[in-house]
């Protein structure tokens, strides 16, 4: 499929190893484009090449450190607005800040509605995202979302595995609906973790509801950081009578001793995408990368040609 200049993709420094990739599957090179900084740290951006009147599609997500990711993101977006884009659609597959998406306690701010405020500010026409932490942040937005789901792609990569006696396990009550939707791709059961969380990256499992005995446990999440609930849950499958574990999540965000904490613990393998590049450092032998570029790349060229992207998933 040619698109004859009038498709552009732009990437930052968040993750270049998956624009190339999606800039691969959709057949458009990258935009000329360097994102680097100023002697005092500001943002600099240099666009080598003309997107007036094109479709641009920045590809960037805003992981850490999220707020040099985002304010490239946001300077992107004001310098592409200026130089007459056509639509400006901004291709997030891991956004930053989700988790801060209600008022937990008094005084909490609302930080995922001020970034897509900013978003909105800055002149996004439109928002891809990925497995959004909370589903209700694509309300956040006054302008179009497409909300892209990854679960298939784990889906499909466990079935290929063909894993004996296999259980669908959810990390808390907050993950039923995702669980429940890959334990139906895979045509395996459900159990659930009880937990309470006494204070931020801290979990307690209090109960597990559903049949784990003699059964190889699939945990999935949206994200793993810390691995500590991860890690926890695995521990208490295995002493409640689980025969062995497996993870799997979309955003390996994987902060602090994460990656530590999932080596030294029993869970045999984790399954991750690459919406958040690893460095060597965190690609321990234990975590598999599968990639979701095509599937944003197909977002991408049918958002450009108004076709429907709710069909990729049905």
């Amino acid at each position: 499929m040619s698109f004859d200049g009038d498709l552009k993709l732009v990437t930052g420094n968040a993750n270049p190893q998956l624009a190339r990739e999606i800039s691969e599957f959709v057949g458009v090179p990258l935009a000329e484009c360097q994102v680097g900084r100023f002697m005092d740290g500001e943002v600099q951006i240099k666009l080598a090449e003309s997107v007036r009147g094109s479709d641009v599609f920045i590809i960037q997500p805003t992981s850490a450190p999220v707020n040099e990711h985002l304010m490239e993101l946001l300077i992107m977006v004001d310098a592409i607005k200026r130089a007459s884009a056509s639509t400006i659609n901004v291709v997030i597959p891991y956004y930053g800040y989700a988790r801060q998406e209600r008022k937990a306690r008094a005084r909490d701010p609302i930080t995922a509605k001020l970034v897509a405020n900013l978003l909105e500010k800055a002149g996004a026409n439109r928002v891809i995202c990925m497995d959004l932490h909370a589903a209700q942040i694509q309300g956040f937005f006054d302008i179009p979302l497409d909300h892209l789901i990854g679960m298939p792609i784990l889906a499909k990569y466990f079935l290929n595995k063909q894993l004996e006696n296999p259980v669908v396990v959810s990390p808390d009550m907050g993950g039923v609906t995702r669980a429940r939707a890959f334990a139906e791709r895979l045509g395996a059961p459900l159990a659930i973790i009880d937990k309470r969380r006494p204070e931020a990256n801290v979990a307690e499992v209090m109960n597990i509801i559903g049949d784990i005995q003699n059964r190889t446990a699939i945990l999935i999440d949206d994200m793993i950081d810390t691995a500590g609930t991860i890690t926890l849950g695995a521990k208490a499958l295995l002493e409640r009578g689980a025969k062995s574990v497996y993870a799997c999540c979309i955003h390996p965000v994987l902060s602090g001793n994460g990656v530590e904490r999932l080596e030294q613990s029993d869970i045999q393998e984790v399954v991750v995408t690459n919406t958040i590049h690893l460095p060597e450092s965190k690609r321990i032998d234990k975590i598999t990368v599968l990639s979701v570029a095509e599937l944003i790349a197909e977002a991408i060229i049918r958002v450009h040609t108004q076709r429907s992207i709710s069909q990729l998933f049905d």
